[in-house]
Order: structure tokens, then sequence, then C-alpha cells
């Protein structure tokens, strides 16, 4: 008798820690403040509502290579991952990630506008669900430019009218879009120049006019690092880190927003869950990318949401108490001018412009 009422406690307790453990959901993504806005946003909400505990991975620069050792070994622990669009992309060619239908499985707009026209052109995948817009752009020190602050992406090759240092990151990405839209390709041009060996040469001619005048970065720390220390007139980095230099260390620097390059952050869901795995995973997307969650994200960190409805909904900072809008890549002030990163260019061309680039950095 005894040991019948052991066995069936144990039973018992059994049954309950893995109850427990259906409850738990894995959320990977970069950790630090994003991971933080992401937490107060999105994770505590959610757990709040449906008794649902996150546990958080900070694995997102491994997602793809863990991916595809978790689908090769038949055992896929995460439920939803956060990661960069050109991973999504690679993910859901590989069959490493969920399809998505935005009409079906994404909360539409307030006013009913279906989730496909609320993201539009966003949806540049279909297992991906943008969450973040975030850019490259520049910040320059306004006690380094007199009265005349740049306005222009073009401002960045006057060497005469903005005399001093610049910081480009060490890649072609980015810089070569600059460079033949200031050397006079229209914007919606310029990927078309880029397939040719000339208009790669045109580029690089154009970067060439400044070469001399720039500390090349890899690291996304290292302008603002520059930029404080007053070692570069002006440099490119995301928008976040110049947010922080500006807002929160009070430096002596402002924004350029001029043909910023978007680039995207969302979320995947691994293929090759259990159908209530999927099902969770599924309410949590279909949860926190709302219009109204996609918002609330706004308050913590300065990176735009990725639905059009969102952006009316940016108030405040959580505990700056400043209006985060006229912060945002995707306000409209800042982005009349805004280019989205052209993730099937690089995916075709990547390996050869860096590897010219690379040779021409050597020169």
């Amino acid at each position: 008798m005894k040991l019948t009422k052991v066995f069936l406690a144990s039973t018992a307790l059994a049954f309950a820690a893995g109850a427990v453990a259906a409850e738990d959901m894995t959320i990977v993504s970069w950790g630090g403040a994003y991971s933080e806005s992401q937490q107060k946003a999105y994770h505590e909400p959610y757990m709040a509502k449906t008794g649902v505990n996150i546990i958080n991975d900070e694995s997102s620069n491994e997602a793809v290579a863990k991916l595809r050792a978790m689908n090769e070994a038949g055992n896929v622990t995460w439920d939803v991952v956060d990661v960069v669009a050109a991973d999504a992309m690679r993910l859901c060619d590989e069959g490493l990630a969920m399809e998505i239908d935005p009409d079906t499985q994404l909360a539409p707009a307030p006013d009913g506008t279906s989730a496909a026209d609320d993201f539009g052109d966003l949806l540049v995948s279909d297992c991906f669900i943008p969450q973040i817009v975030y850019s490259t752009t520049f910040g320059y020190r306004t006690d380094m430019v007199g009265d005349n602050p740049p306005d222009d992406i073009c401002d960045v090759f006057d060497l005469e009218t903005y005399p001093g240092k610049r910081s480009l990151e060490k890649r072609p990405i980015n810089n070569v879009e600059w460079a033949l839209i200031c050397d006079g390709v229209p914007a919606d041009e310029v990927y078309d120049v880029l397939e040719t060996p000339e208009g790669q040469d045109r580029a690089l001619a154009k970067l060439d006019t400044i070469k001399d005048q720039v500390i090349w970065w890899s690291a996304g720390a290292d302008t603002p690092q520059l930029l404080a220390d007053g070692e570069v007139v002006m440099g490119s980095t995301y928008n976040g880190r110049l947010f922080s230099l500006i807002v929160e260390q009070g430096q002596p620097v402002d924004m350029l927003w001029d043909y910023q390059v978007f680039d995207l952050d969302g979320w995947i869901i691994p293929a090759g869950l259990s159908e209530e795995r999927k099902k969770r995973a599924l309410d949590y997307i279909y949860f926190a990318t709302d219009t109204q969650r996609l918002a609330d994200q706004a308050k913590y960190i300065s990176y735009g949401p990725a639905r059009k409805s969102s952006a009316p909904l940016v108030g405040k900072h959580e505990e700056l108490g400043i209006e985060m809008a006229p912060h945002m890549p995707t306000d409209p002030a800042n982005s009349k001018t805004a280019v989205l990163y052209n993730f099937e260019f690089w995916a075709d061309y990547r390996d050869d412009l860096d590897a010219k680039f690379q040779a021409w950095l050597a020169k």
C-alpha cells in the first residue's frame, strides 16, 4: 500500500512536471537592449494572458547553423526565432522555416486592413514575419560642421564643405549604393548599374574620391565611439546606435537620414515542430506582431515598427519620456528617400563584390 502511494505520488509529480514543461516556449533573439524590449512589449503581456512560460535564448547570430543541426538531428528545441530577413530567406529556401499566410495567420490592422497590405513590401519571404525596421545611416558632429549641417547623403563625398575623416563600414554593401547615387545614378536604377562590371568600377571610383579620408569600421560600436571622440566628422552605423549616442549619452551628434538603407528583423517559426508547439508558436506570433504590440516595442528602442498601422501609435520612451516618432527610421519625416536593402541582388553578387571591394581597399 505504501509503495503504491509512493508510486502514485511520483507519477502525479511526473505528470505535473510534464504539464509545466508543455507550457514552456523557447524564443530566440539577440540579447541586450533589443531582447529586453521584446520581453517588455511582447513576452510579459503574452505570458500574463496565456500562462505560457517564455524561455529566452540569445543565439540568433547562430540561428542558421543551429537550426540546420537541429533539423538533421530531428530535435528542434526552439519555438520562435528572431532573425534578419536575409537569414529568414535562407532558412525558408532550405525548408527549415514554416511558410506563413499573413492574411489568415497574422492579425489584421485595427481598421480591417489585411496583414499582407499592412506589412506591404516588407514581407520579403513566405516564412518571415517582419517585426522591426532598422537602418544604416549617418551621424555627424554638430560642433564640427559649423552653421551648415549636412542634409544630403552626397555631403559625405563633399570634402571641401565638410573636411575631416569619415567612417564607413568595411564592406561594399550600402557604400556602393550611396556612391552611385552621388555619382548621378537614379536610386531606382542603382542595382541595374551594379550588375555590370562597369557600374561596380564606377562606384569604387566615386569612393576613391574620399578613400584617404575614411576610417573603416567592422563593429556597430565603432562609429559611435569615433564620433564621441571627435575622430570623424561623420560616419555610418545603425540608427539605434546613434539614438543611444545622441539621446542617452548626450553627445554633440545629429542624424543624417537621407538615403538611409532599411533592413529588417523579424520572426520565423522553425519547421518540424509538433502540432501543439506549432499552434502555440502561431498564437504567439499572431499576438506579438499585431499593430499595438509592434508600436509598444518602440517605447523601449528606436527601431521602427514594420506595420504601417503601428506608426501613428508610437508614443514616448518608457523611461526617458521623450517622443520616439522623430527617432524612428520609418517616421515619414525621416524616410522620404529611404532605400530597402536589396536581398536578392546581394544574394547573387555578394561574393564577387566582396572580393572586388577588398582588392580595391588593398590598393
